[in-house]
């Protein structure tokens, strides 16, 4: 529980302590030149923002106005460093538009989120920052980007899930299907045991998950690293794999090095938004494709591997010890 100095620390008045008359005179005189300063900045970015073509009026709207001044200290660390000449127009136009912010106030009222410290990955779909909570621990933000008509091309995953029905066509409407569906995907997965990150929140088209990498870069891409054995993960992901189909009737969809992190020396699967459930249309036909690049994979590294003996494997695998768990 947040107690009341707690409260006043996050609100950003310093604890009481015993100070003198000089000391206390030039911290205050201090403090309001420095607010004074982010006013100024504050305004100077903000008019800014509203002159460019209108596309930012709505930040006049008194409520709009007042939230983005209470979280933005909190996301100045997601784009660089410095107070505004850290902000490139374009990815503040690709990621933070009005209903994004909007999410991303609620969760960081929440406490799940506390503020957006750097970026760690970008792509067609998303932007994904390294955030800190209010325990001072590390998670992941992903923010996918409602800009851009990239999800148009994945409604092949969308459709035909039982879980997502009366599907809208609205842009806006698939990326927030999409969020959902990548936080229960993961939640599924997590379940049986297997190695993903955990989903923490979702809300709109912000999801928050466990953060995979130190304190200053996220963990590497399978493909970027050399593996001293090989087979082990092989073996590793092919059960993966087994326990997704046989236990959690999931199919990853796009089981490739790209969307496997190597973090604490194992494989960990990311990147599962297109996953989908056995009865989909084409859940055989993506595990298919999944297996088929789990065995290229392992093949470049030199393993003698077949295609029919590893589908042979995820469909007979006996997975009788395997047994769900509770998330924490």
């Amino acid at each position: 529980m947040v107690d009341e100095e707690d409260w006043e620390e996050l609100a950003g008045r310093p604890r009481k302590g015993r100070q003198s008359k000089k000391q206390r005179k030039k911290r205050t005189k201090t403090e309001q030149l420095d607010a004074e300063y982010q006013r100024a900045e504050q305004n100077k970015f903000l008019q800014g923002l509203n002159d460019n073509q209108g596309r930012y009026e709505w930040m006049k709207e008194k409520r709009y106005n007042t939230m983005f001044r209470d979280i933005e200290s909190k996301i100045q660390g997601a784009l660089g460093t410095g107070t505004y000449d850290w902000v490139d127009r374009r990815v503040f136009d690709q990621v933070f538009d009005r209903l994004t912010l909007m999410a991303l106030y609620k969760i960081m009222k929440s406490g799940v989120v506390d503020t957006l410290d750097f970026p760690v990955a970008r792509g067609k779909e998303a932007h994904v920052f390294h955030a800190t909570n209010l325990a001072g621990e590390p998670v992941a933000v992903k923010i996918f980007h409602t800009s851009n008509a990239v999800f148009k091309n994945l409604i092949q995953y969308i459709e035909g899930d039982p879980r997502f029905t009366g599907l809208r066509r609205k842009h806006r409407d698939l990326v927030e299907v999409w969020v959902r569906k990548e936080y229960r995907n993961l939640n599924r997965l997590a379940r049986w045991g297997l190695n993903v990150p955990q989903a923490r929140d979702v809300h709109k088209n912000v999801l928050v998950m466990d953060y995979l990498g130190t304190d200053t870069s996220p963990s590497p891409k399978l493909r970027d690293v050399h593996i001293d054995d090989p087979q082990a993960v092989y073996d590793d992901l092919l059960h993966f794999l087994a326990v997704a189909w046989q236990k959690a009737n999931l199919v990853h969809g796009d089981f490739s090095p790209y969307n496997i992190l190597w973090h604490e020396g194992r494989a960990c699967i990311i990147d599962v938004g297109q996953a989908v459930v056995e009865s989909h249309p084409k859940a055989q036909e993506f595990l298919v494709r999944d297996v088929t690049r789990l065995v290229e994979w392992g093949q470049k590294n030199g393993l003698d591997v077949t295609l029919a003996d590893a589908m042979y494997d995820v469909l007979n695998m006996d997975l009788s010890h395997v047994e769900q768990v509770e998330l924490i």
